[in-house]
């Protein structure tokens, strides 16, 4: 199968349907859908491509019964709920614009309801764990200033890992204590920097430490922007910046705690569990809709038991 290449001539994936093709040139151009969101729907539209084949069928002549057997293949293969729903995601949006444009008189997705969110709560640090994770970094050489800053502005401002590896230094705000992320969609805000957060973040833009890394020329156009670098001076990358976050762990106790978004989790729950408005978490965050951010309210088992016990007359005090 031929491999699509990019306008600057990098291969993203192999080729699909044409109404495919068009579909995501117009997620990427129309509506400005993430790099990585159209690579994850090129993939679920191969694999889907792929079972309609084996079943005999192509987009073309789909129907409501083999798309339903199609999720229901993806559960039996052992996908994450999360990864089957967007998958899910991606077909339905594939033959609603195949009707729209013209591709299909019919939309074989149409009963087929989508999966509802995730209701499990955030796997998130709680504060004596963070503050643990936070001072696993010592130390003043340009990687622990790095990495203290990393983890400092995870916490501090919620966003997301690819949000922090795409930061540019034309993004801090020099007066305001404002940072600008580009979000998903290439959707901004503006997020404010906390006390810790800030400290740490001049302490790594210092002439001791990031300038420390910068090379004689920068291999990369952008990099020279780059809030934060890697040993040889290169961007640091999303699988770069998880990589601090195992070290760092891997030195508090806390391996088995941490994953990619463990410090956005713990920001957002530790700021409701001190009496945040639950609409300034959304924005913080960059949520699209607060019922994804209430997921955050939910009250996890260890405060139920706890507040059980402290209030009801019968329980174990």
């Amino acid at each position: 199968m031929p491999r699509t290449t990019t306008s600057t001539g990098s291969s993203i994936g192999p080729e699909l349907d044409a109404s495919a093709e068009e579909y995501l040139t117009w997620l990427s151009v129309e509506k400005g859908r993430a790099r990585n969101t159209i690579v994850s729907y090129r993939r679920d539209l191969l694999v889907y491509e792929t079972y309609l084949a084996s079943r005999g069928r192509t987009v073309d002549d789909a129907d409501p019964d083999v798309v339903a057997d199609y999720v229901a293949d993806r559960r039996a293969a052992g996908m994450r709920p999360p990864s089957v729903a967007r998958a899910q995601a991606a077909v339905r949006g594939l033959h609603r614009f195949r009707l729209e444009e013209g591709w299909a008189t019919t939309d074989p997705t149409t009963d087929i309801r989508p999966p509802g969110p995730s209701r499990r709560l955030p796997k998130a640090l709680s504060e004596e764990e963070t503050e643990a994770l936070l001072g696993a970094v010592t130390g003043d050489d340009p990687a622990c200033r790095r990495d203290r800053a990393i983890l400092e502005v995870l916490y501090g401002t919620g966003m997301r890992v690819s949000e922090l590896a795409g930061l540019s230094l034309s993004d801090l705000g020099s007066d305001t204590g404002l940072v600008r992320v580009l979000g998903k969609g290439s959707k901004e805000r503006l997020v404010p920097l906390g006390r810790c957060a800030r400290a740490a973040l001049d302490d790594w833009l210092a002439p001791t430490g990031r300038a420390r890394w910068e090379p004689r020329r920068w291999a990369r156009r952008g990099d020279a922007e780059a809030v934060f670098l890697n040993a040889r001076g290169g961007r640091l990358t999303r699988q770069g910046i998880w990589g601090v976050l195992k070290k760092r762990a891997r030195a508090a106790g806390l391996e088995d705690r941490v994953h990619p978004h463990v410090l956005r989790h713990s920001c957002a729950t530790h700021m409701l569990a001190h009496g945040a408005d639950i609409r300034v978490v959304q924005e913080l965050l960059g949520h699209v809709s607060i019922a994804t951010t209430q997921i955050y309210t939910r009250v996890s088992p260890g405060h139920l038991r706890e507040a059980y016990d402290q209030a009801h007359p019968r329980a174990w005090r």
